[in-house]
């Protein structure tokens, strides 16, 4: 096996959801990115956030499914005022599957989907 990668497909939402996550992760990582012929369609993208990979493209054929809460993109925040920052963000226009609290296993922990469906659980202990 040379290497393993998480990868996000989404339906004509992936250059979106790059300027998103570009806004709300200053330290991410646009490694690469490949559009469609003459449109914004992506055909591939790797993106990098604090070494986690993440290969990210727009589907050319449609689905009926998008992505599941249960597979989710997990973030250690290095203090209280960023998983604050990022709970207000990520759910500003998503919604809260499990709103930002003391859960027993994390002083502070938050799962938030975002506009995409994308699924984060942020997490400050």
């Amino acid at each position: 096996m040379k290497s393993a990668t998480t990868f996000l497909m989404f339906q004509g939402q992936a250059h979106e959801a790059i300027e998103q996550y570009q806004q709300w992760f200053t330290d991410l990582e646009v490694i690469q990115i490949e559009y469609m012929e003459n449109s914004q369609q992506v055909a591939m993208a790797t993106l990098q956030l604090k070494g986690l990979k993440l290969m990210v493209n727009d589907s050319v054929i449609q689905h009926n499914f998008s992505f599941t809460p249960s597979t989710s993109i997990f973030l250690e925040c290095e203090s209280e005022e960023e998983i604050k920052n990022l709970v207000n963000q990520i759910e500003e226009s998503g919604q809260a599957l499990m709103p930002l609290d003391h859960y027993g296993f994390s002083k502070k922990f938050a799962w938030i989907q975002d506009r995409f469906g994308v699924s984060w659980q942020l997490t400050y202990s």
